[in-house]
């Protein structure tokens, strides 16, 4: 992908939903938290379901130029969406243990995208947000992997996304790194993680 092209994309969508970010970060926020209280079990799944499907949708189908993004991003994050919204329904009782220690240092760097994607020279609108592809299948995974039981195709496309698509190089801006060349690789662990331990639907 043409690197123009590909930050014109991310500067076109976080300028025009920034707001919409926003409310589903502190959503997401609030839904994690309630599933880890165990108060809502499903909520984070019910959460990350919404987020996926808005990638999909107002990131890929609504802002996306490239045929990688229309036809191989949109409807993997579409089918990852609707995975989750029936796992918070058909697992509902599932419990999101406490996040180990591997897991928190998961979610600080999930944290840290925005930060460090200012720290490699990007700025806003065309610098790396929470509610953008790859933070957003980071938090899946991370998240995901604490409930014990698992949907073997949802756990299939994000390992898609993971090993595949965040293995391809960000087109450069300036010549500088990007965020997810330094930051993404941790969360693979958590994928083969996924493996230890689970039921399977």
């Amino acid at each position: 992908m043409d690197a123009q092209v590909f930050w014109d994309v991310i500067g076109n969508y976080n300028r025009q939903t920034w707001i919409i970010q926003i409310a589903l970060l502190i959503f997401l926020f609030i839904a994690v938290a309630l599933s880890y209280t165990k108060k809502i079990k499903w909520a984070a799944k019910f959460s990350l379901g919404i987020i996926n499907l808005f990638i999909g949708i107002g990131f890929f189908a609504w802002y996306g130029t490239e045929p990688i993004q229309k036809f191989f991003a949109f409807p993997l994050y579409i089918i990852c969406g609707v995975l989750f919204l029936y796992e918070s329904l058909h697992n509902k009782d599932d419990i999101l243990k406490t996040p180990t220690a591997f897991q928190m240092f998961l979610l600080v760097l999930y944290l840290a995208y925005p930060f460090v994607s200012i720290l490699l020279g990007n700025s806003f609108p065309q610098m790396v947000t929470y509610i953008m592809p790859c933070p957003v299948i980071s938090i899946s995974i991370t998240v995901y992997a604490g409930y014990k039981r698992k949907n073997k195709l949802l756990l299939a496309l994000l390992t898609i996304w993971d090993f595949i698509f965040l293995s391809f190089p960000t087109p450069p801006k300036a010549g500088k790194c990007q965020t997810k060349d330094v930051s993404c690789f941790p969360f693979r662990g958590a994928i083969l993680r996924f493996f230890k331990n689970a039921e399977y639907n």
